[in-house]
């Protein structure tokens, strides 16, 4: 087990940690067919297409499947527009609830994200409708797909399917803060060598446009405000982080393009929590100079749209090689 060896690619900056402070689970289940948290929603909507029979995990009675504009929410339309983008091969049938309309990872940024994770298993904790998965499959010998929802994973599976790629990844109905829970607790857990976050980033409030967005097509990140760990869900982003290095030093994080860098520098500094999850005795680690990790931020650009940051930690970011 361990890391895949390949080039590296992609515009990445390198944040040093040196910014100012700030002042159990059911293994490869066969998903149920309820809606789940965003399927209901999208059920209710009376367009709906039959797409092919892939296999019979086959997910198509769960979602609609939109083949044109018109059949398409007025508030999910300008994500519809860029279908092609989350998913090449949408038009062969692949399928997202609500919340994967406006969450997925596009495809070219999920398949850079993957090239940079190559290594033998990968753990995806916050897998969705399966945009990250199906990429990570492509560079990594096993795949662990987490979701909460049996929707989402019925839907990632389903897209998997299409992909080739199913057959790679080991599907896990699942909430991962009890899967690490779990792997804490074995005597002889299961050796995994990435973990890539891309958790909620703040519930409703993500769509509505009510509090900070990272993939608005229509705003500059300027005219946001800043995004901060403390709006990750379900825990804040500091706890998630350290609950997560706790597996593997190798963790790949996802954020919102206006996301405080002063919050991912302090990501590798020693963090305790009080039951509310706020964070407290932050001991700072200085910097680089005295051979102190570093993570390396990556910006995802689609055309001339930043869509979001990935944070690389470990063994994955580049003169860390050894760190693996």
């Amino acid at each position: 087990m361990g890391k895949k060896s390949a080039a590296m690619s992609g515009i990445a900056r390198f944040w040093q940690q040196a910014f100012d402070p700030p002042n159990g689970p059911v293994a490869d289940s066969e998903p149920t067919t309820s809606t789940g948290d965003g399927g209901a929603d999208m059920a209710e909507q009376p367009a709906r297409t039959t797409t092919p029979a892939h296999s019979n995990k086959d997910a198509t009675s769960l979602v609609p499947y939109y083949t044109d504009a018109s059949q398409v929410p007025e508030h999910l339309q300008k994500y519809f527009s860029q279908r092609t983008r989350y998913f090449s091969l949408y038009d062969s049938g692949c399928l997202l609830d609500e919340e994967g309309w406006y969450s997925v990872t596009p495809e070219a940024v999920a398949d850079q994200i993957a090239e940079r994770c190559r290594c033998t298993t990968v753990l995806d904790a916050f897998c969705g409708v399966g945009g990250n998965a199906i990429a990570f499959a492509r560079t990594c010998e096993r795949v662990i797909a987490l979701d909460t929802s049996p929707t989402r994973l019925a839907l990632a599976r389903h897209n998997a399917t299409i992909y080739g790629v199913a057959d790679r990844i080991e599907f896990i109905l699942a909430d991962y803060l009890a899967f690490a829970a779990t792997l804490g607790a074995s005597p002889s857990p299961r050796k995994i060598d990435v973990v890539f976050l891309s958790p909620p980033w703040g519930g409703p409030s993500y769509l509505s446009g009510s509090g900070p967005t990272a993939l608005e097509e229509d705003k500059s990140i300027d005219s946001h405000p800043e995004f901060s760990l403390s709006n990750i869900l379900p825990v804040h982003g500091q706890k998630l982080f350290n609950i997560t290095r706790a597996i593997t030093p190798n963790v790949a994080y996802y954020l919102p393009r206006n996301t405080r860098l002063q919050e991912i520098s302090a990501l590798l500094s020693t963090e305790d929590f009080a039951e509310d999850d706020q964070p407290r005795n932050r001991k700072r680690k200085r910097g680089p100079e005295e051979g102190q990790e570093q993570c390396e931020i990556e910006e995802e650009w689609m055309g001339n749209k930043l869509k979001a940051l990935t944070c690389y930690f470990g063994g994955l970011v580049a003169g860390q090689e050894h760190l693996f």
